[in-house]
């Protein structure tokens, strides 16, 4: 149990200027005795004004001097931040406080202690390219195959297993597999020693072993640091959670800021448990709840605590505000993803013509590959954008790769796809054996493709990646012809290796859903209009091939606003976190997207994906609009879904329901057989006018709740359907049994 040391402190009041506006909880938490405590501070609460005006109170009170503290980030703007702001309260020079995030931190600390530590005084960082190159190198010396043991996939069991506070030798092998990437592991570790240099997870793990080994070390600091300072507490992993607690020792005071209701990276190793944890770890008695809110009016904090509080295990907050009710959170129930698409830009104009800024704006979505329907309209629209923290659709790389195949089924000459591709997935063709066939392209006067095929067929090449490459687009030539635009853009993703290589990587799963999403592009380009591309009599696959490389490379360079300029902001919901706008659109709100299909049935990340719906929600300030699609095209296939649960979590009272207007039909489609297999039945024309559901048709049943038709078999008289009930599964239900009503 870790109590904290006894301080005199002189008492201030509110009056004083650094305590000038604070609230009275945010007061509480500011001038806290001399012990750790939480600080769970909900959205918009003002947190970074607490933590840093508490470091500011307890440097000018006299309770520590400025370098006697330790605080911890987890960004270098967020550091920067909140120096500047240290700064401007107190006539002090920071340049000596340990103020950080835990890598750069852990870097300043090694390098006071390199000879302790076993590193040399000049060592080296690895970044992420440079750690994937050395691992490459090393894998090639060993003799392992890349193709069953991807680097992408040893790198990221590497840092895993770091960030777990794990060596090679303490890593359970439980088959031959696992045995192998032990042995990479270790290999890895010993050849990092070697040359001196160390990877970012290895700065806090070598920090950690550091500080537990050297008692004397241990104890310089801890005597040190009586005041450490956390900002975005639930985002720790397990080994910065227990490098924060070594560094306490049993004296120090711990000041924890955090929100559990916003832990949304589990995937890169965030524990929110560690909140729990430390809680009963420092013996806190103090969690101070930051609960006012002062960015949102309270419709939308009420939408919001009405959502999270079907999360289980909370330590518990209610946002509220003074600003009033506001208006009520708007639902779009779409037609189809168009439909969605389209409702959203009309609804910017109108509110950009009534005077909202654009950049004040944002459109969030669960995925990066959302943003191709939205990028569209907004591109048929004439609206600028800027997509926040990524890139544009067509400018992704897994997206120009799979265009550079596409362009090389079209024409094999094109020498700039060919470079981006020849290598990748790997092939082991080296750089010499490149420089190689453009000097022979240059020698001849030809392409590269054509200097390749002489290379081959005279067998002059060294090795055998060439050679592989070139019958590999051979082949895909010749299986591209006469098919569909679909298929051909299904067989450049598949046949060229490039979704068996982002399966193979740990961080791949956008890029997969964006490889996906490549295919529907192309089921729409097929289907609709853009620009001047015409269906016309007699125009073959090749040409609207053609056509397409052609829009995906106009979208890709034009449009996107400069920096600087107004524009729209379009980004996936984790990276909004931290950010806030006048106006919000949360789109794609259905089961399978939000929350996400491969967290459905499992409560952890049901209850992961509830936080990430809380935080989109609590980014709008005035107005939030939330909307959800009927049928969405979704890996070129057209889906059946329903709203999702996060909406059915909202009372009624904050909402206003907009509905789509009529149409006729889908306009996904102009080819049946484009539709899945499993939507297309084989009835005669009097079978199908006697059915008495429909695909798309929306149903209740009594136990399976609220559905979604996407199937039927057999006729009328003897028949069953498959309904998707979201979070209760797709259900096959013979009519005899099926209690099932329309909607």
């Amino acid at each position: 149990m870790l109590k904290c040391s006894a301080m005199n402190s002189q008492n201030l009041t509110s009056q004083d200027p650094l305590l000038a506006g604070l609230n009275n909880k945010q007061l509480e938490a500011v001038t806290l005795p001399q012990q750790s405590a939480l600080i769970l501070a909900g959205a918009g609460s003002g947190k970074t004004r607490v933590l840093t005006a508490r470091i500011a109170w307890l440097i000018q009170t006299g309770q520590v001097s400025p370098t006697g503290l330790l605080a911890v980030t987890f960004t270098n703007k967020a550091a920067k931040e909140m120096l500047t702001r240290i700064t401007a309260s107190l006539p002090i020079n920071t340049r000596g406080m340990w103020v950080g995030t835990f890598h750069g931190l852990c870097n300043r600390l090694l390098r006071a202690h390199h000879r302790e530590a076993g590193l040399p005084q000049s060592f080296q960082i690895l970044d992420i390219a440079d750690q994937l190159s050395v691992i490459k190198r090393l894998m090639k010396l060993m003799n392992v195959d890349d193709e069953k043991y991807p680097p992408k996939q040893v790198q990221n069991f590497i840092n895993g297993c770091k960030d777990e506070g794990l060596r090679a030798h303490a890593v359970e092998a439980y088959d031959a597999h696992s045995q192998k990437m032990r042995e990479i592991f270790d290999a890895y570790d010993k050849q990092c020693q070697r040359d001196g240099v160390a990877d970012f997870a290895e700065l806090l793990l070598r920090c950690y072993e550091l500080l537990e080994r050297d008692a004397n070390i241990r104890q310089h600091y801890q005597s040190r640091f009586k005041y450490i300072l956390v900002d975005e507490f639930q985002d720790t992993n397990r080994l910065q959670y227990l490098w924060l607690k070594l560094l306490a020792g049993h004296g120090n005071c711990m000041f924890a800021v955090g929100d559990d209701d916003q832990s949304i990276y589990g995937f890169r190793g965030a524990r929110v448990g560690n909140m729990r944890d430390f809680e009963k770890d420092f013996n806190v008695q103090n969690i101070v709840k930051l609960e006012e809110n002062y960015r949102s009016h309270s419709n939308i904090l009420d939408a919001a605590n009405a959502i999270i509080s079907h999360n289980n295990n909370r330590l518990g907050k209610n946002l509220w505000t003074s600003a009033g009710a506001g208006e009520p959170v708007r639902v779009y129930d779409a037609y189809n993803d168009t439909d969605e698409a389209q409702f959203i830009v009309d609804e910017i104009k109108m509110l950009h013509c009534e005077g909202t800024s654009l950049g004040e704006i944002a459109l969030l979505y669960r995925s990066n590959a959302q943003s191709r329907i939205l990028e569209q309209a907004l591109f048929s629209a004439n609206l600028p954008y800027r997509v926040y923290g990524g890139l544009r659709f067509f400018e992704r790389a897994e997206i120009k790769h799979a265009l550079a195949y596409m362009r090389l089924i079209a024409n094999a000459n094109d020498d700039t796809a060919l470079l981006r591709v020849i290598n990748f997935p790997a092939r082991g063709i080296g750089a010499r054996s490149l420089e190689q066939l453009q000097e022979a392209a240059r020698a001849h006067d030809c392409s590269i493709w054509q200097a390749a095929i002489n290379k081959v067929g005279n067998g002059k090449l060294g090795g055998k990646g060439i050679e592989g490459f070139v019958a590999l687009i051979r082949q895909m030539i010749d299986e591209a012809y006469g098919i569909r635009l679909s298929e051909l853009t299904e067989l450049a993703i598949n046949k060229s290796g490039l979704m068996a290589h982002y399966q193979n990587d740990k961080e791949g799963e956008d890029r997969i859903e964006n490889l996906q999403e490549l295919v529907t592009a192309a089921v729409s380009f097929t289907n609709q209009d853009f620009g001047n591309h015409n269906n016309v009599d007699g125009e073959t696959e090749q040409d609207l091939l053609t056509q397409f490389l052609s829009h995906a490379s106009l979208e890709a360079g034009e449009h996107q606003a400069d920096v600087g300029h107004e524009a729209l902001q379009l980004m996936t919901v984790h990276a909004s976190k931290g950010l806030e706008f006048k106006v919000v659109f949360i789109s794609g709100l259905e089961e399978g997207l939000c929350p996400h299909e491969q967290s459905l049935y499992e409560n952890a990340g049901l209850e992961e994906e509830r936080r990430l719906m809380y935080v989109a929600v609590t980014r709008a300030r005035q107005r939030l609009y939330l909307s959800h699609a009927q049928s969405r095209m979704l890996h070129g296939k057209v889906r059946y879904g329903i709203a999702s649960r996060f909406l059915d979590e909202i009372p009624e009272k904050l909402l206003k329901h907009i509905n789509s207007k009529p149409v006729s039909k889908p306009s996904y489609s102009r080819d049946y057989n484009e539709l899945p297999q499993i939507m297309r039945t084989q009835q005669s024309s009097d079978q199908k006018n006697a059915m008495p559901w429909k695909v798309g048709q929306q149903v209740n049943h009594t136990k399976f709740g609220n559905g979604v038709v996407v199937s039927y078999e057999g006729n009328a008289s003897d028949m069953r359907v498959q309904v998707n009930f979201g979070r209760e599964g797709l259900k096959w239900l013979a009519m005899e049994f099926a209690k099932l009503t329309p909607l």
